[in-house]
């Protein structure tokens, strides 16, 4: 496995695990053209994608796929022993098989809740696929297994991210669930508390206080001052007295 290459695929590695949460063991759903591929090229798939991606694979198909290989005859028969050997994950058609491609395309509706690789060469397939954000897409070119980069609409997505214009649904829930936790969500009916804000000062309070008066309406200043005459006319009233008393002796 060249350096090169081996790099390429850490590198999209890193952005699905920081941007779309894909973890170990990572689940790849295979159908029918890949497998037939691998099988034309000699690629050990269960031997080989785990070193490729770094990481635990588990590797599944569904029955839609074995039975469209089935239907196919012997010209696909190695390829149909191959998708055996894998596990296979319910889909919504038991009763009514659909085509490979089409049962690959409903596993990963609704925002690929599981974390799906899908590795196919059906081009078809895969144009639909990269319409699709957050879906790792797989394929073999030239004997050796490719992790594609990032579509448009992956990297769309994730720009919307980082600028806070979109929430996942699951980011959502969680965030809602934590609220709730945590007590933060108010109950219904419950009226919101207007927020006091700041004011200036009172401006009856910057008004000088008034001088109070008696009740002859004379002002307290003045009584004190006419009481202090009084008494100083009281005392030289007495020094004259004893002056003439002397003078008198």
């Amino acid at each position: 496995m060249g350096v090169t290459r081996q790099k390429h695929a850490k590198k999209i590695m890193g952005f699905y695990k920081n941007n779309f949460q894909f973890r170990e063991p990572f689940q790849v759903l295979l159908d029918g053209t890949f497998c037939q591929a691998a099988l034309r090229n000699k690629i050990q798939i269960r031997e080989q994608l785990p070193g490729y991606l770094d990481g635990a694979a588990q590797l599944c198909t569904t029955r839609c796929v074995i039975k469209e290989l089935e239907s196919l005859g012997k010209a696909l028969y190695g390829a149909k022993l191959i998708a055996q050997r894998f596990q296979v994950r319910n889909c919504s058609h038991h009763k009514n098989p659909v085509s490979g491609s089409a049962c690959l395309l409903s596993m990963i509706e609704d925002g690929n809740p599981h974390h799906f690789f899908i590795a196919t060469q059906d081009q078809d397939l895969s144009n639909k696929v990269k319409r699709k954000p957050g879906i790792p897409l797989l394929f073999i070119i030239q004997n050796t297994m490719v992790l594609d980069k990032p579509s448009p609409k992956s990297l769309a997505f994730v720009q919307k991210l980082q600028t806070n214009q979109l929430v996942p649904e699951h980011q959502k829930q969680s965030i809602v669930e934590l609220k709730e936790k945590e007590g933060l969500v108010k109950q219904e009916g419950e009226k919101r508390r207007k927020r006091k804000r700041a004011g200036g000062p009172n401006p009856l309070s910057c008004l000088k206080k008034k001088k109070k008066k008696t009740q002859e309406g004379q002002e307290p200043s003045a009584e004190k001052k006419k009481r202090r005459k009084r008494k100083r006319n009281r005392v030289k009233a007495e020094a004259l007295q004893s002056v003439q008393k002397n003078e008198g002796e």
